[in-house]
């Protein structure tokens, strides 16, 4: 086939190069913080618990009027608040306990969310001193004005400094002895106050400090209230000017109307009603615990204090303290030291995993398995006695003191105007036959259409009856019925347990309800698996797809990722699952994970590390562009020796096609991968020395996982943006034919152009992004996005076998809106979860007319954007 590189595709070559994407002044981000009145409402609140998945750390909302604090924001958290309306716009401080995957994982993205907003919203984020190096790392993809007020709490001080003038730091400062347990005052106002410490272990003094090693226990205290008005007192004592009760009640003196005396407000008023006392707390280790025994400062809030006769009753303790750490000796000792206190344990491993944190996807997808189970295969998720009984301890619930309760999603504890727990809001459990009864009463004629579709299979079973009696059933060779186009070769007689694709988010910009952000993982079953691109949610979505036990297997058995992009919703994953695998092998002979990315991210790998291993190495995009793989394969020992004797290839000569690969490039002048043939072939760089002893182990990982190649490509979104090709091994047949080894391409972001096209002639599967619908074509332009028809035609020229289209705008909740005339019968739309089998690739376009009937009185949402 030959590629039409003369064809005219048009994009926003200002957002190509870099620029302001759509050439509109930026933004002023404005900080959050406004004028603070009397509260009359007041509540701390349990959000994104991990219950179902157990992936991700909880965050606290801490309510008032006109204000409100988000602690901690792991991934997830968007997508909880957005599931449950918690308005993220309102907030206006961050405050993380500790700076890892686990507390901060979500918070690039929600920075991103607030500065998308309006005008630009930024808020004030506070934590300890390894925040400094977070906050380095997100800035090479996230504007430093969105996060205009970055503030370290340390020993000596609260340092308050602005993320463009946050000096780069090579390892987290060895804070002084000296100083210990200062208690910070963070925001004091007419109506509360929010203090810190900075818990840091002794044994810690004097070296190196691991993000994970400091950790804050903040403390809310609301303002005291003043008693009320005695008005038969205020009689008596000859007060008639009504006038004079306000000046009483701000607690000022006033001369009596009868009497030659003054009257003070403790004559009149009665007793002040002491302000509500919240402790948020995570204690990571049991040397943590024991150094909270030793933190004076909190002496005055033990009921048991014997140098304070009055302590300051403490109503509420948070405890995002892991299960394990909860149970040692020291801190039930120090959890027993505040008498009536209710104790909230919001450590993820909670007792109530059945229920769903994400209530209206769950039911999508258990729809979804009703009607097509072979793409939607039914949640696998299995938990043991342990974890379901308790929070993931045996000990017995009679050594804790009173007043212990396990956290549960949206549980509130009141501060005012009434004092105690609130249940109301807390989810309940979904049962699957009241979700399909649900669905039988609404489409009755989906149950037809659910027989319709399992005919596909059925049909496929008869016809290959005898020699499936010949297979084990987990490796079955399976051919599902289907007419009107011809099985490619390499599907012939296909395997099971050769490839599964999986969308584990198939939206765009940011997390909704209804479709996580961009994350494809590749089943290679046996072999492993790869991801391709890794938004805020991936391993959530991994155990909603495979259960606790596979999907940690799955993270175990990575082979490598591969990122298209910079841009958050294709990466912001990343450092979970790295961290995640990193845990998992510690101690086991094993490689670092490759990951294959655009160079910026290297560099936010880089300055992220400085916080936490990610046992990791990584490799540019530009080095597994098919030139990159003929240079590597035309000469192994000059590689191997990293020099080039003889060529005639001059330096000059490699250093501009470097750059070429580089720039942003205008393919509708000229095909980059056509400008690039008729000049050298090869593009690596002379001075860059780990390119091949990377490949080679590039190489290695893809043999081992069946795979002949990995081939990147650059697209037209964003500066060094990148689509890939997978290409799998030639196999045998049980009659010893040679097959083809099948081809899966996945284009990333990008506006239709050549290079997909020419990527995925023939391949079995494109995965094409498909962010806006038809009519919408000067957005996709000016968003650098294709439309769904856009997308079609790319695959159509390209004659892949099957199209998937993904990566839809936020603005169709559950469906994109497609022109039936643009539609093909090859093209299917993808959905979270949605399981491809390449034995089933015959029958996905069929599926799709049943899958809409799901959907027919959808709306589109046209008040949502994209980034």
């Amino acid at each position: 086939m030959v590629v039409e590189a003369t064809r005219n595709f048009n994009y926003n070559e200002s957002r190509a190069e870099g620029g302001n994407k759509s050439g509109k002044p930026r933004k002023d981000f404005q900080l959050k913080g406004g004028k603070v009145d009397s509260n009359t409402v007041a509540y701390v609140q349990i959000l994104g618990n991990g219950m179902d998945t157990q992936d991700t750390w909880p965050s606290v909302l801490l309510f008032f009027d006109k204000q409100r604090f988000i602690f901690n924001a792991g991934e997830g958290l968007q997508r909880f608040c957005a599931e449950h309306k918690v308005k993220l716009s309102k907030v206006d401080h961050i405050c993380l306990s500790r700076v890892c995957s686990e507390t901060a994982g979500g918070l690039p993205g929600l920075l991103l969310t607030l500065a998308g907003m309006g005008e630009g919203i930024s808020v004030n984020v506070w934590g300890p001193p390894n925040l400094e190096l977070l906050v380095n790392a997100m800035k090479s993809f996230i504007p430093h004005a969105a996060m205009v007020q970055t503030r370290l709490i340390s020993h000596a001080a609260v340092v308050n400094t602005k993320s463009s003038e946050v000096a780069t730091c090579s390892s987290a400062a060895t804070l002084p002895s000296t100083s210990k347990f200062i208690n910070h005052i963070l925001v004091r106002n007419e109506v509360f106050k929010i203090s810190a410490i900075l818990l840091q272990p002794s044994y810690l003094e004097g070296s190196d400090v691991k993000p994970s090693d400091i950790s804050v226990l903040y403390v809310c205290e609301l303002h005291e209230i003043m008693g009320k008005l005695d008005k038969e007192k205020a009689d008596a004592l000859g007060i008639i000017d009504k006038t004079k009760y306000g000046k009483l009640k701000k607690g000022q003196s006033v001369k009596s109307d009868c009497l030659d005396t003054m009257v003070h407000p403790s004559d009149v008023m009665g007793p002040p009603v002491p302000g509500p006392i919240v402790f948020i707390v995570d204690c990571p280790t049991d040397s943590h615990a024991e150094e909270l025994l030793s933190i004076k400062s909190l002496d005055g809030y033990y009921s048991d204090s014997s140098g304070n006769p009055t302590p300051k009753t403490v109503n509420c303790i948070i405890h995002l303290t892991p299960a394990s750490v909860v149970d040692s000796p020291n801190y039930l000792k120090w959890m027993k030291k505040f008498g009536s206190a209710q104790h909230i344990i919001a450590e993820h491993k909670t007792k109530y995993v059945e229920i769903p944190i994400l209530k209206s996807s769950a039911r999508i997808t258990k729809r979804l398995n009703y009607l097509c189970p072979q793409f939607f295969p039914p949640s696998l998720q299995r938990y043991n006695n342990a974890t379901a009984g308790s929070t993931a301890s045996n000990q017995d619930l009679v050594s804790k003191p009173c007043g212990v309760l396990a956290a549960e999603n949206l549980l509130k504890f009141t501060l005012r105007p009434h004092l105690g727990l609130d249940k109301s809001n807390i989810p309940s459990l979904l049962a699957p036959s009241d979700v399909i009864d649900e669905l039988l009463a609404e489409i009755p004629e989906v149950v037809d259409a659910a027989q319709c579709v399992s005919q596909f299979w059925y049909k496929s079973r008869e016809k290959d009856e005898d020699m499936s009696a010949m297979q084990d059933s987990k490796v079955m060779i399976e051919e599902p019925y289907s007419e009107g186009d011809t099985l490619p070769s390499c599907l012939e007689k296909i395997r099971r347990d050769d490839l599964e694709i999986v969308l584990l988010g198939t939206g765009s910009s940011q997390p909704s309800k209804y479709r996580n952000v961009s994350s494809i993982y590749i089943n290679l079953f046996s072999k492993g698996g790869l991801l391709l691109d890794c938004g805020e949610g991936t391993l959530a979505q991994l155990k909603r797809r495979y259960g606790m036990e596979a999907a940690d297997n799955a993270v175990r058995n990575l082979r490598c990722i591969w990122i298209s992009h910079i841009h958050a919703d294709h990466h912001a994953g990343l450092t979970r699952i790295l961290a995640l695998r990193r845990d998992f092998l510690k101690g086991v002979p094993h490689e670092p994970l490759l990951v294959i990315g655009p160079r910026q991210l290297q560099e936010f790998l880089d300055l992220y590390q400085r916080l936490e291993d990610l046992d990791m190495q990584f490799l540019d995009c530009r080095n597994t562009v098919q030139h990159s793989w003929e240079a590597f394969e035309d000469d192994i020992d000059l590689h191997k020796n990293q020099v080039f004797p003889g060529s005639s290839i001059n330096a000059e000569a490699m250093n501009a096609i470097n750059t070429k690969i580089s720039e942003p490039t205008s393919f509708v002048r000229e095909s980059y991968m056509q400008a690039c043939s008729k000049r050298l072939k090869l593009s690596i760089s002379v001075d860059n020395g780990v390119d091949f002893p990377l490949l080679e182990s590039l190489k290695n990982v893809l043999n081992d996982a069946g795979l002949e190649r990995l081939v990147s490509f650059p697209v037209v979104h964003c500066p060094e943006a990148f689509g890939v090709v997978l290409k799998a091994a030639e196999r045998i047949n049980n009659v010893g034919e040679v097959i083809p080894g099948w081809k899966v391409v996945y284009s990333g972001d990008t506006r239709p152009c050549p290079e997909v096209i020419e990527a995925s002639h023939g391949a079995a599967v494109l995965i094409h992004e498909a962010t806006f619908e038809d009519c919408m074509v000067g957005e996709a332009l000016e968003k650098n996005h294709s439309t769904t028809k856009e997308a079609i035609e790319v695959g159509d020229s390209a004659t892949a076998y099957r199209i998937i289209l993904t990566h839809f705008s936020q603005r169709y909740p559950k469906i994109p809106t497609i022109d039936e005339t643009s539609m093909k019968n090859k093209t299917c739309i993808a959905f979270d979860l949605m399981s491809v089998n390449i034995a089933d690739l015959p029958v996905l376009p069929n599926v799709l007319t049943h899958l809409k009937l799901l959907f027919r009185h959808e709306i589109v949402d046209d008040k949502l954007d994209v980034l």
